[in-house]
């Protein structure tokens, strides 16, 4: 495409005047891209917490010749698919999987909390014999703590980007 050449050389249209007719993005696109990268982060550090709990229940039963915990394993990997359904809504801007994601990471978070104070009572902290034991299991408490300030935070951002996301409702 080649532009027109006025008299003085420069392209009509470039002096500035016709600033009131560029487009201008709307703020609320601009609010669902700056919530999409801090949603992105904020999956990520979750991700990482579902996978050190992971870690850590695997090696706890592993080294103390123990059971596995079904339902505190099945928890960790709910909580890794709800954050790929999650991940996957906000990459496409889904708004049915956004709302699918709060549901059932709301759901396993819940788990992950209920399995963590149900363990680490303070009677079953009292019936422990070794000092060891107690410090040695509270990694799994810290990250239980962690991965449900995480949530609210991004249930939080989650609900933001929803409403960003919904095409505003004009008035009739």
């Amino acid at each position: 495409m080649q532009q027109r050449v006025s008299a003085s050389g420069r392209p009509s249209g470039t002096d500035g005047s016709d600033f009131s007719y560029r487009m201008v993005v709307e703020s609320r696109y601009q609010k669902v891209a700056r919530t999409k990268s801090i949603l992105r982060s904020f999956f990520l550090v979750q991700a990482i917490t579902f996978l050190l709990g992971l870690f850590l229940l695997l090696f706890r039963s592993a080294s103390n010749d123990l059971a596995l915990p079904v339902l505190e394993i099945a928890t960790m990997a709910s909580g890794l698919i709800s954050l790929m359904i999650g991940e996957l809504g906000r990459k496409r801007s889904r708004v049915n999987l956004l709302r699918l994601f709060m549901v059932t990471s709301s759901i396993v978070v819940s788990f992950f909390v209920y399995c963590a104070t149900q363990k680490y009572s303070g009677f079953m902290v009292a019936k422990r014999t070794s000092y060891w034991e107690i410090v040695l299991e509270l990694p799994e408490v810290v990250l239980g703590v962690v991965g449900l300030v995480f949530h609210l935070f991004i249930i939080s951002y989650t609900f933001h980007l929803i409403s960003n996301m919904s095409i505003p409702k004009r008035a009739s």
